[in-house]
């Protein structure tokens, strides 16, 4: 087991130590009633001597004082149990909103370099087998533990011999159970890995089921989730073969140590060394000093895993935030839109190197087309506009500042962004085009979509701006890029990045958002990623990239007459095959 992990999920567990103190104070008295049964019952037996000698009115007594213990005991098992789960489910609660604060700060190099169906599995299913196994080693491991070390001194207490054939046997019920549990938590950690890998696999497939289909790739998907669910069974079968196991080898022990009692007891018993009714009391205790010992090895395998998966969420806890940005980091509300980038050198990994010597200078109210083939880095020089990854080297300056002097928040706030991947969350429509501007009447949100020319379609729907959007929504994708231009005509930012925002838009309805556009660019800087040259030729500047490097600069009329790269890529797109 890892202490280390232990000290970690004992720092979410500390805030809550009145559940601890009440959780431990009530267990105990819980227990404690709980051992006073056999004894009281043992008096019980000890009245009632043999035919038609019995003494009722101690054995009513003992009736009496049995009741009110079972109550009472009842009662702090109660506050037991409530204490436990309210500290489990409160440190659980801790933890998801942690692990969920820390996906918004750890680099987008974390999100992009991690599967999500695996993130997504370890958000979710991951805490949910934290939650059960806190839970059931609260309850049963702690509730174990005090009957176990209770039983014993009160056997002690009725006869010490006794007591110490049960002391030396039992170590053979823990010995078989560790060496059943290290299996287990090995077999458990390769089945939560396993199981993480499937849900990655999954989640990529549910969500490209068109890219599937489309490609008949279904016999190909079915092998891999084949291949991958084998391997789940297999360490499955052996998890639950080893956790099957624990409890029938425990149990076996602990019926050698109740057969030493009541053979040994036995003889003590002829010889007058004990009573009947302490032989009683004493294989009630036999009993419940093994039962913990079948409960805890039950538990251990929710421990296993549970501490398999409490690893997968440190490790995201762990992972290194976003570079914090400095005290002194200028809030910069609006800008002028100059954009200067110095030497800037930036690769996603040491071993490919990506841009490199990137030296770019953007006049105010400039629009700027970046084109280049696949992989020249256009969408990694928005990404660095954006801050979405930190430069190795070199400078980025905005209106003449450091972007690194700037806010992250405030740099980010500077730029409106239309993807060509559009996003849109469950919500309604009206939120979802105030996503960047929540304060906004709905009156500005209905001139926005008018702008964008998404209110037509808008009005039609069921219920209008109240329509709530989700994964089924029956709204095309053009329809979609509609909404996502919308929402940046509403926020008015100082600067644009268009990156093909109007791909999924037919070709009459494109030409009145260019207008739209046209407007909202006027006196903005604003960059375009552009796939179609055919859209940039009114660019002030087009910038033409190629192995993150600008190889060639200038507007639409110099570059093809220069006949350099740009004529090559432009006149490419128009040839005949």
């Amino acid at each position: 087991m890892n202490i280390s992990l232990i000290k970690k999920l004992l720092n979410y567990i500390s805030p809550y130590k009145k559940y601890i103190f009440l959780s431990i104070i009530s267990g105990i008295i819980y227990i404690a009633l709980s051992l006073l049964t056999p004894i009281i019952i043992g008096k019980g037996v000890d009245y009632i001597i043999y035919k038609d000698n019995v003494n009722f009115k101690n054995l009513s007594k003992v009736i009496g004082v049995l009741i009110a213990v079972f109550l009472i005991s009842s009662i702090f098992q109660l506050i037991m149990t409530r204490s436990t789960n309210l500290l489990c489910n409160k440190t659980i609660k801790q933890l998801r909103m942690d692990i969920f604060e820390k996906l918004n700060k750890v680099p987008l190099k974390y999100i992009d370099s991690n599967s999500t169906g695996s993130i997504i599995n370890t958000v979710i299913n991951d805490i949910e087998t934290v939650s059960d196994g806190l839970i059931q080693s609260f309850s049963q491991l702690f509730t174990g533990i005090l009957t176990i070390v209770g039983t014993f001194i009160f056997m002690l207490t009725i006869n010490y011999k006794i007591a110490l054939v049960v002391f030396f046997v039992t170590p053979l019920s823990l010995f078989t159970a560790s060496i059943i549990a290290k299996a287990c938590y090995s077999m458990f950690s390769k089945q939560s890995e396993i199981r993480s890998e499937l849900t990655g696999l999954i989640e990529e497939l549910i969500s490209n089921q068109k890219l599937v289909k489309s490609f008949n790739y279904e016999k190909d998907a079915l092998d891999k989730f084949n291949n991958i669910n084998k391997k789940l069974y297999s360490y499955g079968q052996k998890a639950q073969f080893y956790s099957a196991i624990t409890n029938p080898a425990t149990r076996f022990v602990n019926g050698i140590v109740y057969s030493s009692v009541g053979v040994f007891g036995g003889i003590l018993v002829v010889k007058g060394a004990i009573s009947i009714g302490n032989l009683s009391a004493f294989l009630s205790y036999a009993n419940q000093y093994t039962k913990p010992f079948n409960e805890i090895s039950g538990v251990i395998t929710e421990l296993q895993a549970a501490f398999s998966s409490l690893q997968r969420v440190f490790n995201i806890l762990e992972e290194e935030n976003e570079i914090e940005d400095p005290k002194n980091a200028i809030e910069l509300e609006n800008c002028i839109g100059y954009v200067e980038l110095n030497n800037v050198n930036f690769s996603y990994s040491k071993a490919a190197p990506l841009i490199e010597n990137l030296n770019l200078k953007v006049k105010p109210g400039e629009k700027i087309a970046i084109v280049g083939p696949t992989g020249s880095g256009k969408t990694t020089l928005i990404n660095l506009l954006m801050r979405f990854y930190n430069i190795n080297s070199g400078e980025i300056k905005i209106d003449n500042i450091n972007i690194e002097k700037i806010k992250r928040s405030s740099v980010r706030g500077l730029f409106g962004m239309v993807l060509q991947d559009t996003f849109l969350y469950q919500g309604t429509i009206r939120d979802n085009i105030a996503y960047g501007k929540p304060s906004a009447s709905m009156e500005e949100v209905i001139k926005a979509a008018k702008k964008a020319h998404a209110h037509d379609f808008i009005i039609k729907l069921p219920q209008g701006y109240n329509t709530v959007l989700s994964e089924d929504s029956s709204l095309s994708e053009g329809q979609k890029q509609l909404l996502s231009i919308a929402r940046v005509m509403l926020s008015k930012p100082s600067m644009l990045i268009l990156d093909e925002a109007t791909s999924s838009i037919d070709t009459r309805t494109e030409i009145y958002i260019q207008k739209a556009f046209n407007e909202l660019m006027k006196n903005k800087t604003t960059f375009i990623v552009a796939h179609r040259l055919s859209t940039i030729k009114e660019a002030d500047l087009i910038i033409v990239m190629d192995n993150g490097k600008v190889v060639e600069q200038g507007n639409h009329k110099e570059l093809l007459e220069k006949g350099g790269f740009y004529a090559d890529l432009y006149n490419s797109q128009f040839e005949i095959t």
